[in-house]
């Protein structure tokens, strides 16, 4: 009925891609000197009330459930999206944290304000970018900002071509948004 009416229904999430991130941080610094920042953050639109306040608490509870957990920060940009920030030097523990904050944000009922979820890295020479996920389509893509509102393109497609193999890369270059501002870039 929802084709002979014209409506899609949404891709349904496929967040286990996050787990491919640390072969591909091994890859990128290998190949090219990239190395993870020791940060991630997952973006979403925030919605009000209880159920959203109570959801955020308990992501926090449970990245938090111990001292040596990473702390989790919260920044609003100037879009309005809320960044839920994870500090995790180990990017295996890093993507699982990414995973827990999308998987219970998505249990909640809160996963159509999902956008993406982002890993910074840098290398010796001070170039940075981040390995965006998205959320809805189930890809990443890098994104290099220089002063906004330029990026360094050439980067970017270096760094697609290097991972092309290692995780599905959004091949449509018109959902390869700029992230002005965000944490850890």
């Amino acid at each position: 009925m929802d084709s002979i009416l014209g409506r899609n229904r949404p891709r349904a999430a496929r967040l286990d891609a996050l787990f491919g991130l640390p072969n591909a941080a091994l890859t990128l610094e290998t190949t090219s000197g990239f190395r993870p920042v020791g940060s991630g953050a997952v973006c979403y639109r925030a919605a009000e009330g209880a159920a959203a306040a109570q959801t955020r608490a308990d992501i926090i509870e449970l990245l938090d459930a111990d001292d040596d957990g990473p702390d989790l920060e919260t920044v609003t940009d100037s879009f309005g999206f809320t960044w839920l920030i994870t500090r995790q030097d180990d990017m295996s523990v890093l993507c699982t944290d990414l995973h827990a904050i999308n998987t219970s944000l998505e249990e909640q009922g809160f996963g159509s304000g999902l956008l993406c979820s982002m890993v910074p890295f840098a290398d010796a020479q001070g170039r940075h970018f981040g390995l965006v996920y998205l959320y809805k389509q189930g890809t990443f893509y890098p994104f290099a900002p220089k002063e906004p509102p330029t990026r360094d393109n050439l980067l970017e497609l270096q760094v697609r071509d290097l991972l092309a193999g290692e995780l599905p890369v959004e091949k449509d270059l018109t959902r390869w948004m700029a992230l002005w501002g965000a944490p850890g870039l």
